[in-house]
């Protein structure tokens, strides 16, 4: 049996992150206005089942086309999310469009860390402390690999 092996985790810059924000905006934008739209789904179809007893069949029918589109959103969602990752980015929110690179800080492992609406990326926090932990850079942070 053949192991696979674990490809080497890249490190980006906080230039080589920035460089990478139009694309992501675009990205971005796409894969927040699906989790609202899966979110909101999400309620619709579950307020329907809890009565699908009694829906007549015009209504099981909407019910039908609502859980399949709902099954192609999340299909959708799992392609963008594939999308960043190929770029190297982990998604940590899509409400927001919170997302993390791994960078090295001092021979440390980190993330940079940038949501949607800020115009670069400013912030970076450890590998588990998550949004909550996050820390502004230094200037001339972008010069660390």
């Amino acid at each position: 049996m053949a192991i696979a092996k674990k490809r080497k985790q890249k490190h980006y810059t906080v230039d080589e992150a920035n460089a990478m924000l139009p694309l992501l905006r675009a990205i971005l934008r796409d894969v927040t206005a699906l989790a609202h739209q899966l979110a909101e789904r999400h309620e619709r179809l579950g307020r329907l089942q809890g009565r699908e007893e009694g829906l007549d069949e015009a209504r099981r029918e909407e019910l039908h086309h609502m859980e399949e589109d709902l099954e192609r959103d999340h299909a959708r969602m799992r392609e963008f999310v594939q999308e960043l990752e190929s770029l190297g980015v982990e998604l940590k929110d899509p409400f927001i469009g919170l997302v993390d690179w791994r960078a090295l800080m001092d021979g440390h492992e980190v993330y940079l860390c940038w949501k949607l609406d800020e115009p670069e990326v400013t912030h970076w926090h450890e590998l588990d402390s998550g949004f909550a932990g996050r820390q502004k850079l230094m200037v001339g942070a972008g010069d660390h690999h």
